[in-house]
């Protein structure tokens, strides 16, 4: 598909004007004001009147064009001393920036035209070739390591890692849950009764792993209290607890 780079804000009267002073041969920065100024009113003339916006623009260039002519025509005054402004330097100054955006149009036209005929392939490199990786050059990776920088890069490692640890929970114990079944402390302790006949109380608990072993044997030594099945003997406060079979 064919593009076509239209600059619509450059196109109509100063095109035509560049028109006329590339046909003429002169200079842009000397333009034979009077001599354009006729070639373009003829060209205006057989303009086609239907689009209004078109002429319009061409009319406002030709009265400029006139306005130039006219400046250019009236005697200068003898008086004045100062070098007075060209009036064709602001037309000059359009044309010129009117001139690089025309030329920048071609441009990308040939880029475009260009582009047209380059093909696109999608890359086939094997997997071997994509998962390669050059080896590792020691001597530029250590170059410049010295021990203190290796002592110092140690040591900032080891900081950071001791920055991470809490200083108070990291002193709390690990809370572990620990599944202690009633029913079966209570058989296990009618059987160590069954089997000691007097037993102490002071004795059984010693034998529990964890508090909470001590604590599911007391309720099991309780609970048997409470049901008729074992007896509690202490002669004297805080002497042991003897444990008897009922």
């Amino acid at each position: 598909m064919n593009l076509e780079f239209r600059l619509q804000v450059f196109e109509g009267p100063l095109d035509l004007l560049l028109h006329l002073i590339d046909k003429n041969k002169v200079n842009i920065y000397d333009i034979p004001i009077v001599e354009i100024t006729e070639q373009y009113m003829e060209y205006v003339k057989q303009m086609d009147k239907q689009d209004l916006n078109l002429v319009s623009e061409f009319l406002v260039m030709a009265a400029t064009l006139l306005d130039i002519k006219a400046k250019m025509l009236l005697p200068k005054d003898p008086e004045v001393v100062d070098e007075e402004e060209d009036p064709r330097a602001e037309l000059v100054e359009k044309l010129l920036e009117y001139k690089r955006y025309k030329y920048m149009s071609y441009e990308l036209k040939d880029r475009q035209i260009d582009a047209e005929k380059s093909m696109y392939k999608k890359p086939t490199i094997p997997d071997e070739v994509k998962k390669y990786e050059p080896p590792v050059d020691l001597g530029k990776l250590l170059d410049g390591i010295t021990l203190k920088k290796l002592n110092d890069i140690f040591a900032e490692v080891i900081k950071r890692q001791a920055d991470k640890i809490d200083p108070i929970r990291s002193k709390f114990g690990k809370i572990e849950k620990e599944e202690v079944n009633i029913e079966e402390k209570i058989v296990q302790v009618m059987d160590y009764i069954s089997e000691n006949r007097h037993c102490s109380f002071k004795k059984m608990l010693s034998g529990q792993h964890s508090k909470m072993q001590i604590i599911v044997t007391f309720l099991a030594i309780l609970e048997l209290m409470k049901t008729g099945k074992i007896n509690i003997v202490q002669n004297n406060i805080f002497d042991d607890i003897i444990i008897d079979a009922a």
